[in-house]
């Protein structure tokens, strides 16, 4: 954003290389509620490494748990302080790293101590595996198995979203993503997705993140139901 890479920056970044990259700077926890469900507002600046702020980020998380699900909203409001330009980048734009064992078998090269990669990616497009990456569905969900549990990571879009559905930056490795602004490099250069906001303009992002256990994974008519009732918020 602003020619700022807000996906990769980290303290191993040298010096010199740091004013190619942004932070996003929690400064303020708005409110915190527990109960059967849970929510967690806060409140973060978009800056570069001047502290300058670009953009000011309200986010809000919802979480709701059963015995075997977990369920996690996350509703991201963006408000341009000074103009913002996300230019179209395949990196972003919410974000998982899974576990080992859901990794996919055929992209690991090196077992880590005694854990096995079982791992699969399915979209509502009904694409699996590889074939997920830079496709377009609403949602996509990783399974496999950790132990003795059937264990699904479903993340889903929401139809309000910009440049809805998203397309999925989901490689086998574990980086499970939903990016809405990474046309250009999943349609091979065909179309592209710049996202503009003027001063005082904001833009709101929307997701579900439902992770399961049980002696099966989620099937497609479960998922499928779970993204309608989202879909309805």
């Amino acid at each position: 954003m602003n020619g700022l890479d807000f996906w990769n920056n980290s303290y191993a970044i040298t010096a010199d290389r740091k004013p190619k990259y942004g932070w996003i700077r929690t400064n303020k926890i708005l409110t915190m509620k527990s109960g059967k469900t849970g929510t967690l507002t806060y409140r973060a600046n978009w800056t570069n490494q001047q502290k300058e702020v670009i953009l000011e980020e309200t986010t809000i998380f919802t979480f709701i748990g059963t015995t075997n699900q977990r369920t996690i909203d996350r509703v991201t409001t963006l408000k341009a302080i000074q103009p913002a330009i996300f230019n179209d980048l395949k990196d972003g734009l919410i974000g998982l790293r899974l576990a080992h064992s859901l990794q996919m078998p055929d992209s690991i090269t090196k077992k880590t101590r005694d854990t096995i990669p079982t791992g699969n990616y399915l979209t509502s497009n009904g694409k699996t595996g590889n074939k997920v990456w830079g496709t377009r569905a609403a949602w996509c969900m990783a399974y496999g198995k950790i132990g003795t549990d059937s264990i699904s990571v479903a993340m889903i879009d929401h139809p309000a979203n910009p440049n809805f559905p998203t397309f999925w930056h989901a490689r086998g490795y574990g980086l499970f993503a939903a990016n809405p602004l990474g046309e250009k490099v999943f349609t091979n250069g065909k179309s592209a997705k710049n996202l503009s906001l003027k001063t005082g303009q904001s833009v709101t992002f929307k997701y579900r993140v439902v992770i399961s256990n049980g002696k099966q994974s989620l099937s497609t008519g479960q998922v499928n139901a779970l993204a309608k009732a989202f879909a309805s918020n």
